[in-house]
């Protein structure tokens, strides 16, 4: 991956693009949007609400309508301006419980504990200053913590070699870290965070799923893994709720 343009200062300004959207466009980008949107859906069910939450880095607008559909008061962040051009059309239906902030990623423009929960989801992977960030969202979190991650077993783990074989399926993919859960559930815990949960939505690589585009097809491979506990195994992106 060395040498290949990767921004890791803004990255969700790149997130929150046109291009970036299209990548979701489809049938197999909707498939791996429902089966995120269902991955928290089970982790966030049963939790009390409605609550005041944080999209950190969440222009792309993936979970926001998710959110807000929930009853949820919803402030999205973003490292500029143009971030908020994916959420906008949200605003006529959800003005009352929708806002958006331009910020520096690691410096957010809140007080400790202003949210019930801090989001940050396609964001954590393309970025290398990670413990600075989950401070920063740590500090403004009163009770919980949602991240996702590409997780550092399967397929993941030859990421180096197999990266830009990916790059030529999908396109317009970014280089991005990867980690384990243990390795971000061990610094949310000395962030004062004690409980920890963690769902894996994939064990199919994305770009597998992209090149078929046959969600049906999809959706069997992926009930296969699961149903064999090869997902919660070597499953891929990661996504970790980290509860006080």
């Amino acid at each position: 991956m060395k040498g290949l343009a990767h921004d890791i200062v803004t990255p969700d300004v790149e997130t929150s693009s046109d291009a970036y959207r299209r990548r979701f466009g489809g049938a197999s980008g909707r498939f791996l949007l429902e089966r995120q949107t269902d991955a928290v859906d089970r982790l966030l069910r049963g939790v009390a609400g409605p609550m005041r939450v944080l999209e950190v880095g969440g222009g792309h607008g993936q979970l926001t309508p998710y959110l807000l559909g929930c009853g949820h008061e919803v402030c999205v962040q973003g490292s500029a301006a143009s971030c908020a051009r994916q959420i906008q059309p949200l605003f006529e239906t959800h003005g009352d419980r929708l806002r958006f902030v331009a910020s520096d990623l690691w410096s957010l423009p809140f007080a400790d504990g202003a949210f019930d929960l801090v989001v940050a989801i396609r964001l954590l992977s393309h970025v290398e200053r990670w413990e600075g960030l989950l401070r920063e969202m740590a500090r403004v979190s009163r009770r919980m913590l949602l991240v996702d991650y590409a997780s550092l077993v399967g397929p993941n783990v030859l990421t180096p070699v197999l990266f830009r074989m990916k790059r030529r399926i999908e396109g317009n993919t970014r280089p991005y870290f990867c980690y384990t859960g243990g390795q971000l559930g061990h610094r949310l815990r000395a962030l004062s965070f004690d409980r920890i949960t963690v769902r894996k939505q994939l064990w199919a690589p994305m770009g597998l799923h992209r090149l078929l585009s046959a969600p049906s097809t999809s959706s069997m491979i992926e009930a296969a893994g699961r149903s064999l506990g090869i997902t919660r195994l070597f499953g891929s992106p990661g996504l970790l709720l980290a509860e006080k």
